[in-house]
């Protein structure tokens, strides 16, 4: 269903939008829409997942001493926690944050499980995505405008993560409204600046998008697509996530998100356009 050169192209894809907050999903669904590839297989949206997981794979070697910093609290404080049950125990900032990244993954990973039917099914159309797009960037657009950008990373606290993580549900459930976009706004509505708010979309997303592969993965080599497309383009998406997610970092450090909020708009409104031209299938 997929061949090598169209899991390259969307392997790119993937790569560049995935933390861009312009929707990988949605921008996915789009090229496989163009390339005549069905957007609701369970095979096609379980390839779909499981490239993620390059990309997260290039989150996990970017940030490799953060993440290991965070491990490794997390470990040492982990021994205290069990041996004085439900007592409570002073925790490092370390140790706390990688628990609130845990529970912060809680409520997608409920809703992912719970409304699988509906994210393969109906919210999958590209309809949905193209509404999702324009709805999405009016949510940053007013995050932006709001934004007092007075916390740093240090700042963070657990209602932070919880709220941050939980707007991921939105991207789940509306393909086109970008987990990276909903994550950044809702960090920004809590007062971070903007690059807390994106280094904390780059941990929330590792346990979410790796977690989301690995169930995915049964569909996608079970189903229609190979296994050598499948490597190619989680490959692929790792190299170019990389790439990505140093431009962001450097990017967000001086620029608001105006840039994003208006491609998303003309992607949205050319994708409607699309969609009721016929060019493209729902």
């Amino acid at each position: 269903m997929i061949n090598v050169g169209q899991a390259v192209v969307l392997g790119v894809v993937e790569g560049i939008t995935e933390f861009l907050p312009i929707s990988s999903t949605g921008h996915l669904k789009i090229v496989e829409g163009l390339m005549g590839i069905p957007v609701d297989d369970d095979s096609v949206v379980g390839f779909s997942a499981v490239i993620q997981v390059g990309a997260i794979a290039a989150v996990l070697v970017y940030f490799f001493k953060d993440i290991l910093r965070f491990a490794v609290a997390w470990a040492q404080g982990l021994p205290a926690l069990l041996s004085r049950g439900g007592e409570r125990v002073e925790q490092t900032r370390d140790a706390k944050f990688a628990w609130w990244v845990i529970f912060a993954t809680i409520p997608i990973v409920a809703v992912g499980l719970a409304a699988k039917p509906l994210i393969t099914g109906p919210l999958a159309s590209l309809w949905v995505v193209a509404a999702s797009l324009i709805v999405g960037s009016g949510v940053m657009w007013y995050a932006d405008r709001v934004a007092t950008l007075k916390r740093g990373e240090a700042d963070i606290t657990f209602a932070d993560a919880m709220i941050v993580g939980s707007s991921q549900i939105l991207a789940l459930l509306f393909p086109g409204f970008s987990r990276s976009g909903a994550t950044l706004s809702f960090g920004l509505f809590r007062g971070l600046d903007r690059v807390a708010a994106t280094r904390l979309s780059f941990f929330l997303s590792i346990p979410a998008l790796t977690g989301a592969g690995i169930y995915e993965l049964k569909d996608a080599v079970g189903g229609e697509v190979g296994a050598v497309p499948l490597a190619v383009g989680t490959i692929v998406s790792f190299l170019v996530a990389y790439a990505s997610i140093a431009w962001l970092l450097r990017y967000v450090a001086k620029h608001t998100l105006g840039a994003f909020i208006v491609y998303r708009i003309v992607i949205g409104i050319l994708l409607f356009a699309l969609l009721g031209a016929g060019t493209i299938d729902a």
